[in-house]
């Protein structure tokens, strides 16, 4: 007679596994994309890491140690660009979990027209950022932009949007959720309409309302999709660039530069090892805050 065990155990030592471990195409399979993923990201980083310890133009380099990151930690500018990446990134990521989530609850309901308006949420994604920066600039300006004349017709004195220190870095972030929220709202539609209808009607059954379904329902087996918009935006937020080189280019001043923009004007300036130290600082910032907060929200979503 065969036992429980015995079948167990031909299944896990029986001749399928022995032919899979011989077999040699799993393992080649991974070269092509183990070749291509170094020399795309191990080789340029290896190599930005090296630069990044050097004074360097195209024809020479001199080993100058951590003197550019001192450097670049000494500028008022570039700790200013510091600051100003890590408030862009939280202020746009939180923004679109929030509005993503809130459409998303709008499109999953039974309104009108709900296909064609989810298009209408999705199509600035398709839209060009350089264009989208072009636009608001227009737009958004303080004496003819259209916003602040439609907001003297109610009587209200619009602010400099990208003129004014204080709104310039907001007004840009703001304009980054609205390219942007498209995305984070057809994710948290895949996974609202991936949860069970069988969860809806025993709610309704029991007497929940809409909140209790959204609190005790939603939220939490939607958990998977906030953490990939929480994740998508934050890399999003912190690495932008083009919007905000179209919009403002980092002005008035410095008060809207991010460590990307001032990589680029340091790179402009011909101060090429500086601006390979600002990208190292840059890739160590993205990894030390997403890499830690995947692992978190990844773990959240095991435990529920």
């Amino acid at each position: 007679m065969v036992t429980l065990t015995d079948a167990r155990g031909r299944a896990g030592t029986g001749a399928p596994s022995t032919a899979r471990a011989r077999s040699p195409y799993p393992h080649w399979f991974y070269l092509p994309a183990a070749a291509i993923y170094g020399v795309l990201f191990i080789v340029p980083t290896v190599t930005s890491f090296w630069f990044s310890l050097t004074r360097w133009s195209v024809f020479d380099s001199t080993f100058v140690g951590l003197e550019n990151f001192v450097t670049f930690f000494r500028e008022p500018a570039l700790v200013k660009g510091l600051t100003n990446t890590l408030i862009y990134g939280v202020v746009t990521s939180g923004a679109k979990v929030v509005l993503g989530m809130a459409l998303a609850l709008l499109l999953t309901s039974q309104i009108a027209a709900r296909g064609w308006l989810r298009s209408v949420v999705f199509f600035p994604v398709l839209v060009s950022t350089i264009g989208v920066g072009l636009t608001f600039t227009v737009l958004m300006n303080p004496e003819r932009g259209l916003i602040n004349q439609s907001l003297a017709v109610l009587g209200i004195d619009g602010p400099g949007w990208l003129t004014d220190p204080s709104w310039a870095l907001l007004s840009v972030a703001l304009v980054d959720v609205w390219k942007g929220v498209g995305l984070a709202t057809i994710i948290y539609i895949a996974g609202i309409v991936s949860i069970p209808a069988e969860y809806f009607e025993a709610a309704k059954v029991d007497g929940a309302g809409a909140w209790a379904r959204f609190r005790n329902i939603i939220l939490p087996l939607a958990r998977p999709a906030t953490a990939t918009v929480i994740i998508l935006s934050l890399i999003g937020g912190l690495r932008s660039f083009d919007l905000i080189w179209a919009m403002t280019r980092g002005g008035p001043g410095f008060t809207s530069d991010v460590i990307a923009s001032v990589i680029y004007k340091q790179y402009q300036a011909g101060f090429y090892g500086l601006s390979t130290a600002g990208n190292v600082v840059l890739f160590l910032l993205v990894t030390a805050i997403v890499f830690p907060l995947s692992r978190w929200l990844n773990r959240r979503e095991v435990e529920m």
